[in-house]
């Protein structure tokens, strides 16, 4: 009888430790924030991928909320099993939105808003003085959002190489100024694992205003010495959060 016993509870060992391990996310869902492109993850999209992972990153348009979360589900929809989804500034908006999908094993924010429902980026600026990097923001000829091309390197990728970052402004994609003032209507992080890289030297969404957001959302944090550009110039710090969240 103590044979069967000890049997028996090996085994439910063995399947508790199968299903712990199936939940360990092989996909990476990365969605780009607002005055770039997908590009700018491309270094921790080469970093995870050189691990193993299978890495998507969202070409969202930033035409709308409704466009860049369709974008991300799409992605989503592409994806075979638990997925880490991934957002840079603007982004934080889109992912707490796809986020409810039921293949997001957890949320990782890097220098993201993190919006509660109902809440809107203008609502959240307005709390204090505007960065120096929200004064960079202007109207292009189209009528469309960008960050000032000449003070980017700056303020929105100050540790970064100058060409680098000139060449990050070059590739910018303009907002539609209508996503300032949409409003979220889900807010996934309260039903997920979430986790914050807050960059403490950020010129554009202040470092304290990043650690309300981490804290709001019960995040695992991390900081680190970098501008709003950190996915860039510390990708491998960036990226060791995400495979900590995969885990």
């Amino acid at each position: 009888m103590k044979t069967a016993l000890t049997a028996i509870m090996l085994a439910a060992a063995a399947l508790g430790v199968t299903a712990t391990t199936a939940q360990e996310a092989k996909n990476i869902v990365l969605v780009h924030g607002a005055f770039a492109d997908e590009s700018s993850w491309d270094k921790v999209a080469a970093i995870l991928s050189a691990k193993g992972f299978n890495v998507t990153q969202v070409a969202n348009p930033l035409t709308s909320l409704a466009d860049d979360v369709a974008a991300t589900k799409a992605a989503l929809d592409a994806q075979d099993g638990p997925t880490v989804l991934v957002a840079h500034s603007w982004g934080g908006v889109v992912i707490g939105e796809a986020g409810a999908d039921e293949k997001v094993k957890s949320l990782v924010y890097v220098s993201a808003f993190a919006p509660d429902k109902g809440e809107t980026l203008n609502a959240l600026l307005s709390g204090g003085a505007p960065s120096e990097g929200v004064k960079a923001i202007r109207p292009n000829e189209q009528g469309g959002l960008i960050f000032d091309p000449a003070s980017f390197p700056k303020l929105f990728a100050g540790d970064l190489p100058k060409e680098e970052a000139e060449a990050m402004a070059a590739r910018q994609l303009p907002s539609n100024p209508a996503n300032f003032d949409a409003a979220a209507d889900v807010a996934a992080w309260h039903d997920k694992p979430n986790f914050y890289v807050v960059t403490t030297q950020d010129q554009v969404i202040p470092a304290d205003a990043q650690r309300f957001f981490a804290g709001r959302i019960g995040a695992t944090t991390t900081e680190i010495d970098a501008s709003h550009s950190g996915l860039v110039s510390q990708a491998e710090a960036v990226a060791k959060v995400i495979e900590d969240a995969a885990r």
